[in-house]
């Protein structure tokens, strides 16, 4: 497995496998990597010729700056993870390496990139179309694989291949989320937690799944009041948003309709770490 900082080095050596038709898998990360990011890239190693991954704490999707500083980095226990996986290349550049000079470029892609994180974040979505793009551009990768536990920025980054004319030659590859033993969705966020407040974060998606059975003899305003309050109700968690939606426009819905999908975001302890999940309810 080589390292490489360099967009030049880095597209020097996918040359080669380019011009023998062989394919290239992506797996854009942030660093601070766990066994969820772990399964993007054993998928990608299982279905591609050569597999990059790409570690890069991207400033721009950080709207709270303090958020950005408290973000974990962790190079050097990342790369050994992905040498464990399989992984042939680590892409890890600087910030001056993605962006020479300021990223000025707008992408909204209403209403997937404004309801939910958009409305709450703003900016969010635009910063991270703006690496991504830049990402795609680089490597040019036949497949890239996100985690479903991102549920809203995969509905964003499919719009955004198909705006920057990329959608014949990109698949963009839905991985199940992996959770702990507790249900805890996994996150690079989770070692912010202190022990107390990593006791009570299993109780989202306890929530969550209970309210799936609830769902099917009540209504769609029933079902989310339920989960709002089930979780306030323990101390040291705070419901940020639940919003029960179609899973493509990512819509509020009123009835349950052929693809519904629960999305939320939790404040949890004192500081607070912010943790997203979500849940099918249809489909």
């Amino acid at each position: 497995m080589k390292v490489i900082q360099k967009i030049v080095e880095l597209q020097n050596e996918l040359f080669s496998y380019r011009k023998n038709n062989k394919t290239i898998g992506l797996v854009p990360t942030m660093g601070a990597l766990h066994a969820g990011h772990a399964s993007l890239v054993k998928q990608s190693v299982k279905e591609n010729d050569v597999t990059v991954v790409s570690v890069f704490l991207n400033p721009t999707q950080f709207n709270d700056k303090g958020d950005l500083e408290r973000y974990p980095r962790t190079l050097e226990a990342d790369c050994q993870l992905l040498e464990a996986c399989g992984a042939d290349y680590v892409f890890a550049p600087t910030v001056e390496e993605i962006y020479p000079k300021p990223d000025n470029r707008q992408f909204e892609f209403s209403p997937q990139s404004t309801v939910m994180e958009g409305a709450k974040r703003p900016g969010h979505f635009n910063g991270v179309c703006q690496v991504v793009s830049r990402l795609f551009y680089i490597v040019r990768p036949n497949r890239a694989y996100f985690g479903e536990k991102d549920w809203q920025q995969i509905a964003v980054i499919k719009r955004l291949v198909d705006f920057i004319g990329m959608k014949d030659s990109i698949t963009i590859v839905e991985c199940p989320i992996v959770r702990e033993q507790d249900g805890l969705a996994m996150s690079s966020r989770n070692t912010l937690l202190t022990a107390d407040e990593r006791a009570i974060a299993p109780k989202i998606y306890e929530a969550l799944r209970k309210s799936v059975d609830y769902s099917q003899s009540h209504s769609v305003a029933e079902t989310q009041e339920k989960v709002v309050n089930e979780i306030n109700a323990v101390d040291g968690l705070e419901v940020e948003y639940f919003e029960i939606v179609d899973g493509n426009t990512l819509l509020k819905v009123n009835t349950w309709e052929d693809y519904v999908v629960g999305c939320i975001t939790v404040y949890c302890g004192h500081t607070p770490i912010r943790l997203i999940d979500h849940i099918k309810y249809r489909g």
